[in-house]
């Protein structure tokens, strides 16, 4: 049995960035749910703190206001005030809660944005009916995430009843000498307390956040993982199958090829190595300042030059350096360098001359 066939399926291979790409746009990103709800609560939190006298002097100031009002505690529920005073408490409740819901909005914003960045998609709102079929419901159920989520929540109840039993078990005393306490002194300590107790809850739940995330992480990666058939779809889809890309590449060389030897019959004179390297070299005054190079080439694509040459009677001087120097510094259809002027104005000048003699 190849085993080969099953190491295949195996998903071993680090995604791509193609891969990342695109599980981004299917809406698959790593994000911590933990992390979000954590976030959000201690910014509701800390917007208690920090707005909490202002909503309570204006609820004090609310109240008096509406029993102020009023002479006898029946006509409360007349039917001309209860209406008015529905809607006078209907506007102070939105007031009071109006910045919390403020700052725990911006929060979400932020901690979604510092997760998953901008993201606007709408592929995972489209409709797949593996999502409404009984078994794969049955699977999702009882799948190995569905167990995961199952004791994070066991995890976070006993670890915040936990934090809860030993925060009340350490004040117990304080909050049962609050009913001996004036009021405006009651209510301090007793916010004093609910807000201490608050940080600590929020710290269990960071906690638990971040383990979250350091798995939402490991999860995502996993997921993401590809088999290295997936990474040989993905470069052919992106980059072109490497067979038929070697062959497009072949073919353009034969037609470069073809135009190269085209114009071997247009050349003044060909430079020889004399075996392995052949230029060809044209010098039109009307068209460039400077000689410039028709055809090169080594072994095989030097002797095609060659032969050419012999059958239109072009004139062949050997001159290995120069050659070799033509060869590798000036491409074709490039002018020669100032530096090898001289030795080509030469070459040039003797074949020339053979030609005024002949």
């Amino acid at each position: 049995m190849n085993l080969q066939l099953f190491a295949e399926a195996e998903k071993t291979e680090k995604p791509t960035p193609k891969k990342r790409k695109d599980a981004r746009e299917e809406g698959q990103v790593l994000q911590s749910k933990e992390v979000n709800s954590t976030f959000i609560l201690l910014i509701a939190f800390l917007g208690l703190k920090i707005f909490g006298r202002y909503l309570i002097n204006f609820l004090r100031k609310f109240m008096i206001d509406v029993y102020s009002t009023i002479e006898n505690i029946d006509e409360l529920f007349y039917e001309n005030n209860l209406m008015t005073n529905f809607i006078k408490i209907l506007s102070a409740f939105l007031i009071i809660v109006a910045p919390i819901i403020f700052l725990s909005f911006i929060a979400g914003l932020i901690i979604n944005y510092l997760q998953v960045g901008f993201l606007f998609t709408t592929k995972p709102l489209k409709v797949k009916l593996n999502r409404i079929s009984p078994i794969e419901g049955f699977k999702r159920l009882f799948s190995k995430r569905a167990l995961i989520e199952l004791v994070k929540s066991i995890l976070k109840i006993l670890l915040i009843g936990y934090t809860a039993y030993s925060f009340i078990d350490k004040n117990l005393t304080k909050i049962i000498h609050l009913q001996k306490l004036e009021l405006p002194t009651m209510l301090s300590n007793f916010s004093g307390l609910i807000f201490s107790f608050s940080i600590r809850i929020i710290g269990v739940l960071a906690c638990i956040a971040f383990l979250d995330y350091l798995f939402q992480w490991w999860e995502h990666e996993k997921n993401l993982m590809m088999t290295k058939q997936e990474v040989k779809e993905e470069y052919k889809q992106t980059e072109g199958d490497p067979l038929i890309k070697s062959k497009i590449r072949e073919k353009q060389r034969r037609i470069a090829m073809s135009r190269m030897i085209q114009d071997v019959p247009k050349a003044d004179v060909i430079i020889t190595n004399p075996t392995h390297i052949a230029i060809a070299i044209k010098y039109d005054r009307d068209l460039y300042e400077a000689p410039y190079v028709l055809a090169k080439g080594v072994d095989l694509i030097a002797e095609n030059i060659k032969k050419v040459g012999k059958e239109h009677s072009i004139p062949m001087v050997e001159n290995r350096p120069l050659a070799k120097a033509l060869y590798d510094t000036v491409e074709i259809g490039s002018l020669i360098p100032e530096e090898l002027y001289e030795a080509v104005a030469e070459v040039l000048a003797y074949v020339y001359s053979l030609k005024d003699n002949y």
